[in-house]
């Protein structure tokens, strides 16, 4: 809660999310996102229920149906050339999502194989925990022929031999040779390599063509996926910067160092530990990334580095003199000020205020201290026409409105 409320009050559209806990390990870990375009990671999140999560975590709901009956022969079919999914769907006129692909990876120095649908790709951190493998890559092309004896694109699981079977079996405990991520499970009379080069297999079907192998989530969730913790919300995958992090460490650490602190009665018992940060940079950079137009910079009022631009226009009529005393009095009313004194032409300035972002511009100039009025102007209000406001009034009008911005982010939830 004391997070969502210090982002809140910094004026962001974030998102707490579900993270993998990585090294540092843990029972839970959670990301702040702010949602952004150009945020550095995607963020999976249903809108019916409120459910989000790193895409690293995020999982989508399983289908409990079991897969269509067979309809089909298993047929070779040649593929000449034909070694990408796309190149396979488009050549044999069927869609990605008709398509198991089959990927070799090397867990803990073990051939792995790895059956996905098509239009689907690994996520590696989920297959690495579900194999409980501490280095995992993609194996090499060369590596992929020395496992299967088969080139990249024409690997499939029929017939599927491993060179090194013995230690892969060893590694799943003698049960199988294959990972296949759940939405495998569901498919039938599908498409995948028939293990010699050129070659593809329509209408394969587990259990029939080949044993049923382990399976586990081990794909990133695309857009549409439904929703893991709600019977009707969809995902949608989102960008975000990362610009906090809490990880419950439990005992963890505490049990493994012997770090201990006293119950209620008096006992010894290991230290409940969590790790808590706050990017603040990344925090001020998320803000300009998620509050910006064509102009610059739209800084939120809690964020801003001043919440006022005072400007004047021009060295004559009493400008000078009514800005200076227009910039004290605003600095006794407790508001932060950036004063543009500078002798510069009121376009140069004007452009600068809009790139620099602050909230409010005031704008004192000749004429319109000539009416005894000032200009104000709202930063966010970036179409609307600036008001011309009573310069015996303008201060109190600033105060109001920072006042009244700085309630609404901090009002309670």
């Amino acid at each position: 809660m004391a997070y969502h409320r210090i982002f809140k009050r910094c004026g962001l559209e974030f998102r707490a999310v579900e993270a993998d806990s990585g090294e540092i390990g843990g029972s839970f870990s959670s990301e702040f996102m702010v949602l952004a375009d150009t945020g550095e990671d995607a963020v999976a999140a249903c809108d019916a229920c409120g459910y989000a999560a790193n895409t690293e975590k995020a999982a989508a709901r399983v289908s409990e149906a079991a897969a269509p009956a067979p309809a089909e022969d298993l047929t070779k079919v040649s593929t000449p050339n034909q070694k990408s999914i796309e190149e396979v769907s488009a050549f044999l006129g069927v869609e990605p999502s008709r398509l198991v692909k089959t990927l070799i990876y090397v867990a803990d120095n073990h051939f792995i194989a790895v059956l996905l649908r098509g239009d689907h790709q690994v996520n590696e951190i989920k297959l690495s925990r579900a194999l409980n493998a501490k280095n995992l890559r993609l194996a090499t092309e060369a590596e992929t022929v020395e496992a299967t004896g088969i080139p990249p694109g024409f690997v499939g699981p029929v017939r599927l031999l491993i060179t090194d079977d013995s230690a892969v079996n060893a590694f799943f405990d003698g049960v199988t040779t294959v990972l296949a991520d759940n939405d495998v499970r569901s498919m039938s009379d599908f498409v995948t390599g028939a293990n010699e080069a050129d070659a593809h297999y329509t209408g394969c079907n587990i259990g029939r063509d080949f044993a049923e192998p382990k399976f586990a989530d081990i794909r990133n969730v695309v857009e549409g996926d439904a929703c893991p913790k709600c019977a009707d919300g969809k995902l949608r995958v989102l960008r975000g910067i990362e610009v906090g992090h809490i990880f419950k460490l439990g005992t963890k650490y505490s049990e493994a160092m012997n770090t201990t602190v006293q119950n209620e009665k008096g006992d010894d018992v290991p230290a409940v530990m969590g790790c808590y940060g706050i990017g603040i940079g990344r925090t001020a950079a998320a803000a300009v990334e998620q509050n910006h137009d064509e102009n610059g910079i739209v800084w939120p009022m809690p964020l801003a580095p001043f919440q006022v631009m005072l400007t004047t226009l021009g060295p004559k009529g009493g400008v000078p003199e009514a800005g200076d005393k227009l910039y004290g009095e605003l600095t006794d009313a407790g508001l932060d000020v950036l004063y543009d004194d500078r002798d510069e032409r009121a376009g140069v300035k004007f452009k600068d205020a809009d790139l620099l972002g602050l909230p409010i511009r005031l704008t004192v100039g000749a004429k319109g201290l000539a009416d005894g009025v000032v200009e104000l102007k709202v930063r966010r209000d970036a179409s609307s026409e600036a008001e011309r406001v009573p310069l015996a009034e303008a201060v109190a009008r600033v105060r109001k409105i920072v006042d009244d911005e700085m309630a609404r982010v901090n009002a309670d939830e």
